[in-house]
């Protein structure tokens, strides 16, 4: 969700590669799909609603947890503390969907897919979401609402000395994302989502070249990866790994 839908494409386009499609469904002008390289759509991209924008949200990505039924996920999220901004409403031919935030505000989308969960299985190829990462008020709530709704299972923790505890987590035995504790200077609690890159130095440059605020990185992390955390000319959290 951006500000600015037409210059976020033409970012995204140079510096990940992605494409875009329109997507032809009831009251989805103006929506449209990301496209990766190789041709899969893995989200879209629109222009940040009004009511958003009133509220003083800035540009973001939403990530949707694909959940068996969002009504029942949307009581737990409630029993949790979680808030339900929006929903649950049905969007015709892709599912049953609800905006929502966990206890500590972090925003995120339940979703019940119609049809075939989307999604990559094994090693994420370039353009595809490779990582999640919850940066949380209250880690212990955040796991007790997570585990409870997606049925995530605790991988290994890591020992981040004065920063806490990174914990992996997957919903099975590989990881898909991990939890830590939010670094004082950060206002808000907040998903963030890793894109993988074949060339980091390489797409990095471009971001910067078109805009890009640098943040963090390039950093090793565990597993061989590295990682770089900017912001996108429009004031959304950009992450990009790469090998």
């Amino acid at each position: 969700m951006t500000t600015d839908p037409a210059a976020a494409i033409e970012f995204y386009g140079k510096v990940v590669g992605y494409g875009t499609e329109s997507w032809g469904g009831e009251g989805g002008e103006g929506y449209k799909m990301w496209k990766t390289p190789a041709g899969p759509t893995i989200g879209g991209v629109m222009e940040l609603p009004e009511q958003a924008k009133a509220m003083g949200a800035p540009s973001h990505w939403v990530g949707n947890l694909c959940v068996a039924s969002v009504d029942e996920a949307v009581e737990k999220l409630k029993a949790h503390g979680g808030v339900v901004h929006q929903g649950p409403f049905d969007v015709p031919s892709i599912g049953r969907i609800a905006m929502v935030a966990d206890a500590s505000g972090a925003g995120f989308a339940l979703y019940q897919p119609e049809g075939k969960a989307p999604g990559h299985q094994g090693e994420p190829a370039h353009g595809e979401i490779a990582w999640a990462e919850l940066c949380s008020g209250d880690v212990d709530k955040a796991w007790a609402l997570y585990s409870d709704i997606a049925g995530w299972k605790k991988g290994d923790a890591m020992d981040m000395g004065p920063m806490g505890t990174y914990q992996l987590f997957g919903p099975g035995e590989q990881s898909t994302g991990g939890m830590m504790a939010k670094p004082p200077e950060m206002p808000v609690s907040a998903w963030l989502y890793y894109i993988q890159v074949d060339d980091l130095d390489g797409s990095v440059a471009i971001a910067k070249e078109n805009g890009a605020t640098l943040i963090h990185g390039p950093a090793e992390v565990p597993g061989g990866s590295r990682i770089v955390n900017m912001l996108d000319p429009q004031g959304a959290f950009l992450a990009l790994i790469g090998k």
